[in-house]
């Protein structure tokens, strides 16, 4: 099995050598390299070629933010996955909306890391749906009116039996759910996620919820129930 190659980026020393100690005891985990700040982090990216990028979000010259906007605005970017200590922070989802496929706690329990890190590697988001529906829930609460007519405007190239996949995303189900609740294959999801990603030019599962929450499809969908 190819090890998941990461790169740890964190201004504390402490914390990276933690990170680094926890994360090179797994046996498909290889670190790659470390930055304590946004500012190597490309340089290091291509030098190392990691798979996943721990990203810090509060540094000194180039904050977390920042770097991974301009990771994910490059080709074959890697993942990122955001630490935080907030649960519900106007930066993370400035993260999210840049592309990072997820968010953990500093205070996250060693072997959630490690999952979360595997997750993101896979090509899964790290947003439990009980986070995922809180983030939203602030997202939509700031500067509402605008985002909602522009969220509209960018669905509308959706057809129908998008639209329903995206807001079963935006209520955090994973494929097999939707599947079910939808009466299609898991394959036929997997594949309407993939014409949802690409005809809003979006990076992960993470943005479609996002986007289905600034439109307001979730507060509709319960309207109908």
């Amino acid at each position: 099995m190819t090890a998941i190659r990461l790169l740890l980026v964190d201004d504390d020393p402490l914390v990276r050598a933690g990170l680094s100690f926890m994360m090179g005891g797994a046996d498909d985990i290889e670190i790659v390299g470390e930055a304590a700040d946004g500012a190597e982090v490309e340089a290091l990216v291509d030098r190392t070629r990691p798979d996943v990028v721990l990203m810090d979000i509060r540094m000194p010259t180039v904050d977390g933010l920042t770097a991974t906007e301009r990771l994910r605005a490059r080709e074959d970017a890697p993942q990122v996955v955001v630490l935080t200590t907030f649960h519900a922070d106007e930066q993370v989802l400035r993260a999210l909306r840049a592309g990072a496929a997820g968010f953990v706690l500093k205070d996250t329990p060693p072997a959630e890391i490690l999952a979360a890190v595997r997750r993101v590697a896979a090509g899964d988001p790290v947003l439990s749906p009980t986070v995922t529906r809180q983030l939203m829930r602030h997202a939509v609460g700031t500067a509402a009116d605008t985002r909602r007519t522009r969220a509209r405007e960018r669905l509308a190239a959706l057809n129908d039996r998008e639209r329903e996949v995206a807001v079963a995303v935006g209520r955090g189900l994973a494929n097999a759910a939707i599947a079910t609740g939808l009466f299609m294959s898991v394959a036929t999801v997997k594949t309407h996620v993939s014409r949802i990603l690409a005809k809003l030019d979006l990076n992960n599962r993470v943005q479609i919820a996002l986007l289905a929450y600034d439109a307001g499809l979730l507060e509709e969908e319960q309207e109908e129930r």
